[in-house]
């Protein structure tokens, strides 16, 4: 009986379409406004992981939503007892990556103001739209 040889789950992504989306996004003046205007996201590539990370000094983790719907990550912080128009209106970054997101396995941890966004290149999700859970 042969060993079937094991495929890294990744292979779903096409890898050089992510390089190109990646120099692209970075090189997009959309980006810089957004960082400028809204809050700062970073984003960061492992073996394991993608990883979005953005800067919400000003917010708690109770005030901070992510959801993952198809190809799209959606970061939405607003201070808590505030209605719009106030001082502290609602921010929103909606990233589009190159692959469905849903697709991937994704969790996200927040710490000292930082959010990370952790999107598993080796493990899969649920295949649907979803809310991500902060601790």
């Amino acid at each position: 009986m042969k060993k079937k040889k094991m495929i890294p789950q990744y292979d779903w992504v096409d890898h050089e379409r992510m390089e190109q989306w990646l120099k692209k996004y970075f090189l997009d003046p959309l980006t810089t406004y957004y960082d400028q205007n809204q809050f700062r996201i970073d984003l960061y590539e492992t073996d394991h992981d993608w990883i979005v990370e953005a800067s919400l000094n000003e917010f708690c983790s109770s005030e901070i939503l992510v959801k993952v719907e198809g190809t799209q990550l959606m970061i939405t912080a607003q201070k808590n007892g505030y209605s719009t128009p106030s001082q502290f209106p609602k921010r929103v970054r909606i990233i589009t990556l190159p692959f469905l997101v849903i697709h991937h396995d994704v969790h996200a941890a927040f710490q000292n103001g930082t959010l990370e966004i952790f999107i598993s290149k080796l493990n899969k999700g649920l295949g649907k739209n979803r809310y991500i859970t902060l601790p």
